[in-house]
């Protein structure tokens, strides 16, 4: 008989006891997905996969050690333990590993609130066929599309349980439903691709496959004559489909683990001002139909919404229990982990204060200046904030589009940049990172 994640992840904790833990906490995940991807109306690629994945981790005093397995039978989960305990007594004691005390652990969660999984019935291999050739479709009939290098749907859910020696237990299923698709214009060296996709929790909340490969011809057309732009200083407008990239920056620099090793350029920040005084970032874990939302962190500890920046002024790191003993401070539930590695701090739904202009208006206003629509490659200096990305778009002149762009690299200090963004007001509501079109100006813009 097939046995319950939470079946799972008990019988993990008995093994690891009898195996001579003194702590362990267990995590298992069952998910399975199917996917399609279609090219010239034919199908050209389908996989179904389903498994379960074990984590255990034990700790002998300060010690701790890691295991994993895609086998739950009761000899596999035996050996798993007593392999566990074997590399926990080589390894080196830290004084911050640990679990969390049971008083703060949470033990009240509303899962229907949440609504992280979609009740109704798994769509069939042949309907996600269908969207991703209408994607497909939709995307050819654009003029001046010559292929379309991919169009994709796919649907997968996973459960996950953690359960620990410290009286934690708790669990949750997750859905996720997706279309894609790129799109190519133009010809041999003159090839410009663009994309377009939707990925949410609920299939009800996805957009038209069609609208979607219609924008992914219709953005690769936008580009098609695409050329360097000058060298110089000029404003920049990150388009609200990478903007979240900057934010992504922030977070990563207020990390607990980066800030206890001392590698961050945030480290002396705290409590200083490190946006424009009228924005805030805010996390929630606890929006419907997101990602990003859930019930607990890793550690079993209560996710709660917090502001990391309130009114411009950094208010505090993400901490999981590790980092946080490491600074002295409280884990605020940011615990994230698989089943091979320990947790470490991760940040979950976050919203950035949006503006009351549209993009169209910054445009208007930044005159001459480049929109960046895509990024490849990325120097960050973690210590100093030096900043540097491959980039293309459009160029802005007389603040409207002039011509595509590419092949360029921006470059500055993030800490400069972030001090001085004017968001505009157009991101959408419904992804994990709720951030809109970001203007900068001043930027170092390098091309011919």
């Amino acid at each position: 008989m097939t046995q319950t994640p939470e079946e799972i992840s008990i019988n993990l904790l008995d093994a690891a006891r009898k195996a001579g833990a003194e702590a362990a906490d267990a995590i298992v995940i069952d998910g399975s997905s199917v996917s399609v991807d279609v090219r010239e109306g034919a199908l050209e690629h389908a996989e179904r996969s389903e498994g379960t994945d074990l984590g255990l981790r034990v700790f002998l005093g300060n010690r701790q050690a890691i295991v994993s397995s895609s086998d739950s039978r009761p000899e596999t989960i035996a050996a798993m333990a007593e392999r566990a305990v074997a590399m926990a007594r080589e390894a080196p004691e830290d004084p911050f590993s640990g679990l969390a005390d049971p008083s703060q652990l949470t033990s009240n969660w509303d899962l229907n609130a949440l609504e992280l999984f979609d009740p109704t019935p798994e769509p069939s291999a042949e309907s996600l066929l269908k969207d991703a050739l209408a994607a497909e479709a939709a995307a050819r009939a654009v003029s001046g599309v010559t292929q379309v290098s991919d169009a994709a749907a796919a649907y997968g859910t996973h459960r996950v349980h953690l359960a620990a020696t410290n009286g934690f237990s708790g669990g949750y299923m997750r859905s996720s439903r997706s279309t894609s698709c790129v799109a190519i214009s133009g010809e041999g060296t003159g090839m410009e691709r663009d994309y377009d996709g939707d990925s949410r929790s609920f299939q009800s909340d996805l957009r038209d496959p069609a609208e979607i490969g219609r924008t992914a011809g219709q953005r690769a057309v936008e580009r098609t004559g695409a050329r360097k732009p000058e060298t110089g200083c000029f404003p920049v407008l990150f388009d609200e489909r990478i903007s979240s990239s900057l934010i992504g920056h922030l977070l990563a620099a207020c990390n607990g683990a980066a800030i206890a090793r001392g590698a961050s350029w945030l480290k002396d920040c705290l409590g200083q001002q490190v946006l424009p005084e009228h924005l805030s970032l805010v996390e929630d874990p606890h929006r419907p139909r997101i990602s990003g939302s859930r019930p607990f962190d890793a550690e079993g500890l209560p996710t709660q919404q917090r502001a990391i920046v309130e009114n411009g002024i950094l208010t505090g790191w993400t901490l999981d229990l590790s980092s946080a003993r490491k600074l002295g401070m409280d884990s605020t539930g940011n615990a994230a982990r698989g089943v091979s590695g320990p947790p470490s701090p991760s940040n979950w739904n976050l919203n950035l204060t949006q503006g009351t202009q549209s993009r169209s208006d910054l445009m208007r206003d930044m005159e001459t200046g480049l929109l960046v629509t895509s990024m490849i490659g990325s120097t960050i200096n973690p210590n100093t904030g030096d900043y540097s990305r491959g980039a293309s778009g459009f160029w802005v002149e007389n603040g409207e589009i002039s011509h595509p762009i590419n092949e360029c690299t921006i470059a500055g200090n993030l800490r400069e940049m972030l001090m001085r963004i004017i968001p505009a007001n157009d991101a959408r509501c419904y992804l994990s990172r709720v951030v809109p079109s970001i203007l900068i100006e001043g930027m170092t813009l390098a091309g011919n």
